[in-house]
């Protein structure tokens, strides 16, 4: 008589010690919240309806870029940024708008997007799947009162164990430092970590930089812009395929020394 034998199911996928996520368009849809915040503030405000919502967000999104060097570098303010953001925003949409008119547009803006904000899609299941499997941090730039609320906000303290901004350690991504104070916050080494973002220059790049296995979140299927092989996500909507990529399976050809 033939002897049976058991067949067991495949256990969890071995993960790495520790997982760094960024924050905003990667655990937080910043780029969505923003949108609809914009489409919020058109409706109410028609100088900003001579331009598509798509030309409007792209362009409010540049602007987001090309002042945040400045706000950390201490040349500029947050509040003077964002009056800054929508007369340069107004100009854009062929108007012209006042220091107080565009305070009025960022406030409006603002109570917009603090109403409006979600999670990206899947990213909590993720988060769910992974708790206690893996030390779980979050890497951002930005001010700390700012990403503390959106953590509260979207209900995620639970899922993360600690969380290091760049206001609050003086030092932002791209900057191998940051990493390093993560890495410490974890207790891992770098050939023991992985960090997830969007941002090929401050997650992607700057994880490299510091010895940690980068993997692009890269939904809206942007162009790399570096040759270098990486793995990559555009979804976090199958946690089984996210787990694997975070593991090291299925990469872009891995990661280069």
């Amino acid at each position: 008589m033939p002897h049976s034998r058991t067949v067991r199911a495949p256990g969890p996928i071995p993960l790495p010690k520790a997982i760094f996520f960024d924050l905003d368009d990667t655990i937080f849809d910043h780029a969505i919240t923003c949108r609809c915040a914009l489409a919020r503030l058109r409706a109410s405000e028609a100088r900003f309806r001579s331009r598509s919502l798509d030309d409007v967000w792209h362009e409010y999104s540049h602007l987001l870029d090309v002042v945040q060097p400045d706000i950390f570098a201490g040349r500029i303010t947050l509040p003077e940024a964002r009056i800054e953001r929508f007369r340069e925003l107004a100009r854009f949409c062929g108007t012209q708008a006042s220091p107080d008119e565009a305070a009025e547009f960022s406030r409006q803006y603002r109570a917009h997007y603090q109403k409006l904000r979600r999670t990206v899609p899947g990213v909590r299941r993720v988060l769910e799947r992974l708790r206690g499997r893996a030390v779980i941090g979050v890497v951002t730039n930005n001010e700390v009162a700012e990403q503390e609320r959106k953590v509260d906000h979207l209900g995620l303290r639970p899922l993360i164990d600690f969380m290091v901004v760049s206001e609050g350690v003086g030092v932002a991504k791209p900057d191998p430092a940051i990493f390093q104070i993560a890495l410490e916050c974890a207790g891992t080494l770098p050939e023991e970590t992985v960090m997830i973002g969007d941002s090929w220059r401050s997650d992607v790049t700057g994880a490299r930089n510091a010895g940690i296995r980068p993997v692009w979140f890269n939904r809206f299927h942007l162009t790399a812009p570096d040759p270098w092989p990486v793995s990559e996500l555009d979804s976090f909507r199958s946690p089984s395929r996210t787990e694997a990529v975070l593991a090291g399976d299925g990469a872009r050809g891995g990661f280069p020394p």
